[in-house]
């Protein structure tokens, strides 16, 4: 099972574009502001440009660790890592081959994921960051949106 290298990069850059249309104002951005603290003078400060390059080396860290959550097979194939010639691989994958590489499997699972590791990650900081419930519903909700769409690529671009 080789890497669909297209599909990762068009994952990779998801984040950005999911993130621009729910952060801006006339969408989640004017309530983020208001539970996060932000203020247009402070949106006004850093390099955007560094910012927008780390977060895309990031979101291709991300899209390569989803790519494993939501294609079973890449798990099945670190059977062979160990023995190239395993019978246990070569069984997995005549049984159940490309089963579940769809879209709505990805779909299923990147939502599953943000569901049972983003939310308590950023549930946890924004506690202890004083954060209210709807700063964390909302940047929740963009992962999930997010995640569930770059699974839904990740498994359905066969």
């Amino acid at each position: 099972m080789e890497l669909n290298f297209v599909a990762i990069i068009v994952a990779a850059i998801l984040p950005l574009i999911i993130g621009a249309i729910w952060y801006n104002p006339n969408v989640m951005g004017t309530a983020w502001m208001k539970a996060s603290g932000m203020t247009e003078e402070k949106m006004k400060t850093g390099n955007i440009a560094l910012i927008f390059g780390v977060t895309l080396v990031l979101s291709f860290m991300l899209a390569f660790t989803v790519n494993g959550m939501v294609i079973h097979q890449v798990a099945a194939q670190q059977l062979a890592f160990t023995n190239p010639d395993a019978e246990s691989f070569k069984a997995f994958m005549e049984e159940f081959g490309n089963m579940h590489r769809n879209f709505g499997h990805g779909a299923l699972h990147g939502a599953i994921g943000s569901i049972f590791f983003v939310l308590p990650v950023l549930g946890i900081n924004a506690l202890f960051e004083r954060k209210g419930w709807k700063y964390i519903l909302i940047n929740v909700s963009y992962w999930t949106i997010t995640l569930a769409a770059m699974g839904s690529i990740l498994c359905g671009w066969v």
